[in-house]
């Protein structure tokens, strides 16, 4: 006799009721901001007081008016574009040099020398190097002035044309090392038959990267690419501690004008429709990611 769907949940409503506490706070932590986000971002609306519905005024003005708004997006699309060609690109050629090592000793010590750095707090990488552009007591001029090249210093975090490509380029080698675990997860799951395969029929080298080992690590890649998107969309850490949007929000990213429009002026319902339009774009991005770049596993 077939049950009902009531009568199988009523079955195992023990499992059920373990789970409604983690529901109860996913709704009221996430689900439920997350809504009153895109209502509030149709009203003149401030906490505590009550708001004016204006429909889609904030986003006419965002995208009509606001002039640090679309500095801002085109800050954001530089981080988000160099983020993926420098994190994701550089990532995966570690992640295969790592797994082509033969030597199982070597191997550790690499994955391990990849994954410490992940303990270090990112603000104090961020503020590290917010040293070491310091136009006076910085190392990277005080290099620069040693080799002979004092033409090449600059005070990179106060100069308006070169203050974003000095937030972009921190972090050198760039290398991510929870990425590179990642990838280097994908590529140990190949099967072997399948690598043995491909060197019988001469796939070596640059062959066997892109014909075997990228197509079978897609998943990981897209996975990467979804969380890096993220990243780039919603950087603010970095922006806030070298820079704060400056100098003349030249360095101003969505996330900081958010803030500043909830908290500096208080416009909440502006500062919900910049939200809402960063959701959107993350939305369509992971879209065109999901489906645009196919996995080839098998």
């Amino acid at each position: 006799m077939n049950k009902t769907l009531w009568e199988r949940i009523w079955e195992t409503r023990t499992g059920y009721l373990m789970v409604v506490p983690t529901l109860a706070f996913l709704l009221v932590f996430q689900y439920y901001p997350a809504v009153s986000g895109l209502y509030r971002s149709m009203f003149d609306w401030n906490a505590g007081l009550a708001g004016n519905f204006i429909g889609l005024s904030n986003f006419v003005e965002l995208f009509t008016d606001d002039d640090v708004f679309i500095r801002s997006l085109k800050n954001m699309a530089l981080l988000t574009i160099w983020y993926l060609v420098a994190f994701v690109g550089l990532s995966t050629g570690v992640a295969v040099l790592i797994h082509r090592i033969r030597n199982e000793g070597s191997k550790y010590f690499f994955r391990l020398f990849m994954i410490l750095p992940v303990i270090i707090p990112a603000v104090v990488l961020i503020l590290l190097w917010k040293f070491i552009y310091d136009s006076t007591i910085g190392p990277l001029n005080a290099i620069l002035i040693g080799v002979g090249l004092q033409d090449w210093t600059h005070a990179w975090l106060a100069e308006p044309k070169i203050a974003i490509y000095a937030v972009m380029f921190r972090n050198f080698p760039w290398i991510d090392g929870v990425s590179v675990l990642i990838l280097l997860a994908g590529l140990q799951a190949i099967p072997v038959e399948i690598v043995e395969s491909g060197l019988l029929d001469g796939a070596s080298g640059w062959r066997r990267l892109r014909y075997i080992e990228l197509p079978l690590i897609t998943g990981q890649i897209k996975l990467l690419i979804v969380l890096t998107i993220m990243w780039g969309v919603q950087e603010y850490s970095a922006v806030w501690a070298m820079t704060q949007g400056g100098p003349i929000d030249s360095t101003q990213v969505p996330g900081m004008w958010m803030y500043f429009n909830a908290f500096r002026i208080s416009r909440m319902g502006y500062a919900s429709a910049i939200g809402v339009v960063m959701f959107l774009i993350t939305l369509v991005a992971t879209i065109l990611n999901m489906r645009y770049i196919r996995s080839q596993e098998y």
